[in-house]
């Protein structure tokens, strides 16, 4: 699938990855829709796609934890522009934390479920909400698509990220069932599983995290944003790719 004219939805569009992906394929002359939940945010984001050549761009200010609300996003998403090609699930929250701190035979904390379930509805129902919606445009219209689920390093277990790395884990198996299911539409699903990546949020980060963080990598070195949104390109550009999660991590492990 080429990225010129395709209708590319992403999630979490405004900001951090996201972003950086929009902005990526704006200057392929993609027409894109962005999801988020900061309407200055949005506004921000799609200025800039469109002063670097996107051919359109529409924002929706869409909590994808709510079902109601992603299916009227999806439907008008529809409507405009008379289908969806590809979609990336972007979105997503961290609440990291202990499952549980003892000290002298005392537990003195628990991870309370609200802390679980918060990141559980972001990241992983979310992911299901939006993919089932945009599965069913593509469907719907006969017209090949791509789903790209964005999963992390950290999906193979993570001290400290008993729910986001769930999550993680969760996205990629609905990634194989979906290929699986989806094929015969003449969809394909793939994923990407970054490990440190450059961003605002790393950004904060105390200077001795940064460096902790930065000798787990073989490459010493942080991930650029531009490095996931060449990933999500092979994806789309790649139509025998289905299935399968592409790690950009520069070869760390958690």
């Amino acid at each position: 699938m080429q990225i010129e004219s395709s209708v590319i939805v992403i999630t979490g569009g405004a900001q951090g990855l996201g972003r950086s992906m929009a902005e990526d394929f704006a200057q392929r002359g993609a027409t894109l829709v962005l999801i988020d939940m900061n309407d200055e945010m949005l506004q921000e984001a799609a200025s800039s796609c469109l002063q670097k050549g996107a051919k359109a761009v529409t924002t929706h200010n869409v909590n994808v934890t709510d079902e109601k609300a992603v299916e009227a996003a999806f439907s008008a998403i529809d409507a405009e522009f008379e289908g969806i090609d590809v979609l990336i699930n972007n979105a997503g929250i961290l609440r990291d934390g202990m499952l549980i701190k003892c000290k002298d035979g005392e537990v003195t904390h628990k991870m309370p479920l609200q802390q679980w379930q918060s990141v559980i509805d972001v990241n992983l129902t979310g992911t299901f909400l939006c993919g089932r919606e945009a599965a069913a445009v593509m469907a719907k219209r006969n017209r090949k698509g791509v789903i790209i689920n964005i999963s992390s390093v950290a999906r193979a277990g993570n001290i400290g990220q008993t729910n986001y790395a769930a999550t993680k884990a969760g996205v990629v198996a609905m990634t194989v069932t979906w290929a699986r299911e989806l094929g015969r539409f003449g969809i394909r699903c793939g994923a990407i599983a970054p490990g440190f990546i450059e961003t605002p949020m790393t950004a904060q980060m105390k200077p001795e995290a940064i460096e902790r963080a930065l000798s787990m990598v073989p490459l010493r070195r942080w991930g650029q944003p531009n490095e996931v949104a060449d990933s999500a390109r092979f994806i789309i550009e790649n139509d025998f790719f289905s299935g399968r999660v592409i790690e950009i991590d520069g070869g760390v492990r958690l």
